[in-house]
């Protein structure tokens, strides 16, 4: 934005007060605009969400860690860091994890196994997995080779991988996996599924998880977050047949793929290690960017109990990745509406937060509409806008410009005192300038603080310039005269609504 005219500050000690006579002329224009109708010229409105972080927020920030390891710090001293009060166990033995890679398919394209169900099968081959009359069949080309009434494992010779065909739920296109792959019946159709030691799945996970190319701190750190989740948590459930998903519901895990020279390093420098708290490995939940700050699980998970491992933190290394900055998103009130779909009663009006968290996250807001108002979490808001986290700040803006209304029947317009610090100012000389055509422009900013000055600004030619300012009233209204025809808009805060036409 270019240079723009100044516009002074007049202080008096006059009666009335400066201030006073600020808010005479502000009440006296929204009271004109309520007690007598004016054609709208045009308006406008408009949503602004600026943004921090990229994730939930709770437990290891990915980029701080990438951050405090590029700062000299081990991998150990990383983890105390982000999970409170927990230190590094080592786990007895090493489980099995079961990967939920595709469901819902009429057949699976197998290659690489050795054996199914006691049969040994040739490697060379890819076989084919059907549904049957009496339970999963395995076919070579056009004949039946072995039939099972329950799933079935394909496993890969030791040492080696098995690969499955088609695209997978994660994006990719199917792909090589250590273990072997169960063929089960599901809701839908057959299920896919990676049954695998536990360090094989890190070993998987890690890079795609962070880029291979990170320090060894930073990817070590990430191994033990990834092993610790993977044993704490059960994706599937109690009555389920899998324990992970393939992707961002569960950690991302691309099997062989995944595997490199570093991040198998990393995974074998920390074999069997784990985050405990008072002795017991605990969920070591993780996410992308923190934008300077973690946040408590009970804010960003909402409705869940505290946890004392997983507690706010400071996280001043963050700065390294790209969405650590606010960054600002617009919506007009009418698309924003869209977005909300069931969550807004009527047409948007405002988003007023109600809960912060520490970092500070949202965790409940009222949706305002004109019919009503909805309560609503923090992740419910993220999740309609499609926004990278909850660390948000919502402001709106509504614009009219209209015609000065004409004076009520037997009656006049109250009187406006003249101010200097609301006349309008000529962008080209500097000077002052009186409207001809009477027009107005008003509307609502929310939230305002009453009594702040909002700033409204003209364009002159590929730049914005400053021609009027107005006191905003409680509730963030304000209203206020134009020095003429023009394009305008309202700043605030920072902060610009739409532009509109007065004519």
């Amino acid at each position: 934005m270019g240079p723009s005219a100044p516009v002074r500050r007049v202080r008096s000690g006059a009666a009335p007060t400066l201030r006073g006579v600020r808010r005479i002329l502000t009440t006296s224009l929204v009271a004109v605009s309520l007690l007598v109708p004016a054609a709208a010229a045009q308006g406008a409105s408009s949503l602004i969400a600026t943004v921090r972080g990229f994730g939930h927020g709770v437990g290891l920030s990915q980029y701080g860690t990438l951050g405090y390891a590029q700062h000299g710090w081990t991998a150990d001293r990383i983890l105390a860091h982000y999970y409170t009060g927990t230190q590094l166990g080592r786990l007895g033995s090493s489980p099995v994890v079961r990967v939920l890679l595709q469901n819902a398919h009429s057949s699976y394209a197998i290659s690489g196994a050795s054996s199914v169900g006691g049969q040994l099968l040739d490697r060379t081959k890819t076989y084919t997995v059907v549904r049957g009359r009496d339970g999963l069949i395995v076919r070579d080309g056009g004949k039946d080779l072995f039939t099972s009434a329950g799933p079935m494992l394909l496993r890969p010779a030791s040492g080696s991988a098995v690969t499955l065909a088609g695209p997978a739920q994660n994006g990719t296109s199917g792909g090589a996996y250590r273990g072997g792959i169960e063929v089960g019946i599901g809701v839908g159709g057959l299920t896919a599924i990676n049954v695998l030691s536990l360090e094989d799945y890190v070993a998987g996970v890690v890079s795609a998880e962070v880029p291979a190319s990170w320090p060894d701190e930073a990817l070590r750190a990430q191994a033990v977050a990834a092993r610790t989740y993977a044993v704490t948590t059960n994706a599937g459930g109690s009555g389920g047949n899998f324990t992970q998903y393939a992707d961002t519901r569960s950690q991302m895990y691309r099997g062989v793929a995944a595997e490199t020279a570093t991040t198998g390093a990393a995974v074998r420098a920390t074999a069997g290690r784990v985050v405990t708290y008072q002795g017991k490995p605990v969920a070591t939940f993780f996410f992308s960017t923190s934008g300077g700050r973690t946040e408590n699980v009970e804010n960003s998970f909402v409705g869940s109990d505290p946890k004392p491992w997983l507690k706010s933190v400071l996280d001043p290394y963050d700065t390294v990745s790209p969405y650590h900055r606010a960054q600002s998103f617009r919506w007009t009130l009418t698309r924003a509406t869209r977005s909300l779909a069931g969550l807004v009663k009527g047409r948007l009006k405002q988003i007023r937060v109600l809960k912060r968290g520490v970092s500070p996250r949202i965790v409940r807001a009222d949706i305002v509409g004109t019919a009503g108002t909805t309560t609503v979490t923090g992740p419910q808001l993220r999740r309609a806008f499609g926004l990278r986290d909850t660390w948000i700040r919502f402001r709106s803006f509504s614009t009219d410009v209209s015609k000065q209304p004409a004076p009520p029947v037997g009656g006049q317009l109250p009187s406006v005192p003249a101010i200097p610090r609301t006349t309008p100012v000529d962008p080209t000389t500097g000077g002052a300038q009186t409207s001809s055509v009477g027009l107005r422009i008003h509307g609502v900013i929310a939230p305002a603080t009453a009594g702040a000055w909002a700033s409204v600004e003209r364009r002159a030619g590929a730049r914005w310039v400053r021609a009027v300012d107005v006191e905003v009233a409680r509730g963030g209204a304000y209203a206020t005269t134009l020095p003429g025809p023009g394009v305008y808009r309202v700043r605030y805060g920072g902060q610009t609504g739409p532009a509109v036409t007065a004519r």
